[in-house]
């Protein structure tokens, strides 16, 4: 069992809506990534979703791009990402760290290999964007056997027999993407995610996760009422890369950001 079971478990049982929120390894620097994943956690955050940079990063929109850019240009890769887990594990062995990105580096690395590495680490699960249910059932058997949960991306166009196909291979839980198009779009629908939500828990009890569009208090809250939580990201590394280009803290900017949507979800 990874931590995210009894972590995503426990918000269930005491009716707490999780916070998942996205950072990319490296970005600015290594240093400050692991700064900022204690400073998530410190903030009311329940899982860390980290991001593995990559130099084509098509589900992504142009904030996570540029996070992605600037940490490639600083030459951090999958191995360093991995680093970066075990350097976290030594103060933190209880919040959940899901790695975020593509297949690329993956089967650079190969697949057994970044299994074992990722379970070593400290990882708990895996979202690989380019990693259809169809295509890699055979990863997330492996995956899961060792102890990593993989999961998987709903979107607003997924038909019911797609819902269906991902909810058999899925674990840990499902990440709704709750718009068309790439992270960090906006004109959010809450009618219609949580039509979608509905329809998706005809196929799972594994926990929902709304991202993409959520950039404040008010859409966190909305969309926490019709699902089990929200995932940002790109708001976040706005608010970092704002801090850097500013010359102010960061971290205090992301913690000051944070209590707002953590008090936010908890009243939903």
């Amino acid at each position: 069992m990874t931590r995210l079971t009894p972590v995503l478990t426990a918000n269930k049982t005491a009716k707490r809506k999780n916070l998942v929120t996205f950072i990319t390894a490296g970005d600015p620097d290594l240093k400050t990534s692991l700064q900022l994943m204690h400073t998530l956690v410190e903030s009311g955050v329940d899982v860390i979703e980290l991001g593995v940079p990559f130099s084509d990063p098509m589900a992504d929109g142009p904030v996570i791009q540029r996070a992605s850019e600037r940490a490639v240009a600083n030459g951090v890769g999958l191995s360093d990402v991995l680093q970066l887990v075990r350097d976290f594990r030594s103060k933190n062995n209880t919040t959940p760290v899901v790695l975020m990105g593509y297949a690329n580096p993956i089967e650079h690395m190969g697949q057994a290999a970044f299994i074992a590495e990722s379970v070593a680490a400290g990882v708990d699960g895996v979202l690989v964007v380019d990693y259809p249910p169809e295509e890699s059932a055979e990863f997330a058997l492996s995956a899961q056997q060792a102890g990593l949960n993989v999961i998987y991306l709903v979107a607003p166009t997924s038909t019911a027999t797609r819902m269906q196909d991902t909810a058999k291979v899925a674990s840990g839980f499902i990440y709704y993407v709750s718009l068309k198009g790439v992270t960090g779009a906006g004109n959010l629908d809450v009618t219609e995610v949580a039509q979608r939500v509905a329809a998706l828990r005809e196929f799972t009890d594994l926990p929902i996760n709304v991202g993409f569009g959520i950039s404040d208090a008010s859409s966190a809250r909305a969309v926490a009422e019709v699902a089990d939580g929200v995932v940002i990201g790109s708001k976040l590394i706005t608010l970092v890369e704002n801090a850097v280009k500013d010359g102010a803290d960061a971290q205090m900017a992301i913690k000051d950001w944070l209590s707002v949507i953590r008090t936010a979800l908890d009243a939903a």
